[in-house]
């Protein structure tokens, strides 16, 4: 069953001896690199797997590693990540699938459905080895080196590959067969292409692609070697096969004598057969000594059969001369009136194709015709469009300047409104104070006059006082 999963493989002991690359540095934890939530998957392959029944349904039940390599050795027939016949990429062309590296989506793989569902599960360094040593089936290892090439760091590619580029499993890695490959040619198709069927890996950067580089071509593939059986060597009295080899049978040599072979016969037929011999040489004998009188009749009667037959032939062939002259005849007269009919026939057509002609050439002037009146048509209507924009914008830019012109008119007149009134304003302001200042000066004058035509009268300390109080105030 899938789920012994055997921790050391014979074939690989130096891989298997370890838990991992650098185990030392993380124990059983597993690192992941890049994107933690896509697996570094394409947007399309990821969005199929997560919307995929397979994936929702009957894998969401799985919970355990085991139970996941268990599905895997029982549905995965392949590692290609769709299905056959599911996507149709006829007469796509540029950038019609919108992602980078898949053209169109369709069903996804039962594949990478697991992969991604390993994913999930998060494993550990021990699973992963479990994964990649599998004994039960091809493709479990297959997604396991499938997994690190896709979660892993690129710097540690080549130490989780390093002890199985050389390994002669083979598997069947396309969908509906036909692309039959060992463990090894994947595992170096893995580091040194970027392309896997319809779909890319993560990107290696370019320094670590080049050290992957030069220890691949450090280190060649090995082409297995044919063991040759060795023979064993016969033993005597016991045959090799069932079936021996037959001996071709050797010629008979022209100095062998036919008496074995008659001496043969007689003793498969016995002495009857001996006897008919001798009486049959006997009668033939008899019929050679009575047959030299009736020899000229014999030859006579067979003359005769013979220009008879003769004959014969000769009647038949007149007959079947005459019978193929008349053939001929009729075929004669047949192809006479057929190369009239077809003659009738060509012309008939060439008049039909005048016609046609004369029709077609007329329906070609009358479209042309009517091609350019409608292209004219659409030419005065694109200049009348145009003239009227012109006008419209004419018009727009009239109204504007109008507009512009009334309101620094307004503007202006508002202005000089402005600037009268303040001028008005100023002057009665001016007046205002001329008046007050000619009031005061007539007001002085007048008690200036009255002062001095009034009689001067003792003064006291209170006159005196109420006067200065006086001044005081009209000041």
């Amino acid at each position: 069953m899938a789920n012994n999963t055997v921790a050391g493989n014979q074939q690989q002991p130096q891989a298997v001896s370890k838990i991992g690359p650098n185990a030392g540095k993380h124990g059983n934890n597993l690192p992941l690199w890049g994107n933690e939530k896509t697996m570094n998957l394409n947007p399309m392959v990821l969005t199929n797997v997560l919307s995929s029944p397979y994936f929702k349904v009957q894998l969401y039940e799985l919970k355990t590693y085991h139970e996941v390599v268990d599905e895997i050795y029982f549905k995965v027939t392949h590692v290609e990540p769709w299905e056959k016949g599911s996507r149709k990429t006829a007469g796509q062309t540029g950038m019609c699938g919108g992602v980078r590296g898949v053209g169109t989506g369709g069903i996804v793989s039962t594949a990478f459905c697991l992969l991604y569902k390993l994913f999930t599960i998060k494993m550990t360094r021990k699973q992963v080895m479990g994964l990649i040593t599998h004994n039960d089936s091809p493709y479990i290892r297959a997604l396991g080196f499938m997994y690190i090439r896709y979660t892993q760091p690129p710097a540690d590619l080549v130490d989780w590959y390093d002890g199985f580029m050389d390994d002669e499993e083979e598997l069947d890695v396309k969908a509906g067969g036909g692309c039959v490959m060992t463990i090894g040619e994947m595992v170096r198709s893995f580091l040194t292409k970027l392309e896997w069927f319809s779909t890319l890996f993560p990107r290696i950067p370019v320094p670590v692609q080049k050290m992957i580089d030069t220890q691949m071509k450090a280190r060649p593939r090995k082409v297995p070697e044919k063991v040759e059986e060795p023979e064993e060597p016969p033993t005597e009295g016991r045959r090799r096969s069932r079936s021996p080899r037959r001996t071709p049978s050797p010629r008979r040599t022209p100095k062998r004598s036919r008496s074995r072979s008659h001496h043969r016969e007689r003793e498969r037929h016995g002495p009857s057969f001996d006897r008919e011999l001798e009486r049959e040489r006997d009668r033939q004998k008899k019929e050679r000594d009575s047959g030299d009188g009736k020899g000229g009749e014999r030859e006579r009667r067979r003359s005769r059969s013979a220009d008879c037959a003769q004959e014969r032939r000769e009647r038949r062939r007149s007959c079947s001369g005459s019978r193929e002259r008349k053939g001929e005849r009729k075929d004669r007269e047949k192809d006479g009136q057929g190369g009239m009919e077809n003659d009738r026939k060509k012309d008939r057509e060439y008049h039909k194709d005048g016609g046609s002609e004369r029709e077609r050439s007329k329906d070609k002037r009358s479209k042309g015709e009517v091609e350019d009146r409608r292209q004219k048509e659409e030419r005065d209507e694109r200049r009348g469009h145009r003239e009227e924009r012109k006008a419209k914008r004419s018009s727009r830019s009239a109204s504007r300047e109008r507009r512009h012109k009334e309101k620094s008119i307004k503007r202006q007149v508002q202005e000089e409104s402005r600037g009268r009134a303040e001028v008005g304003e100023k002057e009665k302001s001016r007046k205002k104070q001329c008046s007050r200042e000619g009031e005061q000066r007539s007001h002085k004058h007048s008690r200036s006059k009255e002062r001095s035509h009034r009689p001067r009268e003792p003064s006291n300390g209170k006159d005196h006082g109420e006067r200065k109080t006086s001044q005081s105030t009209e000041r």
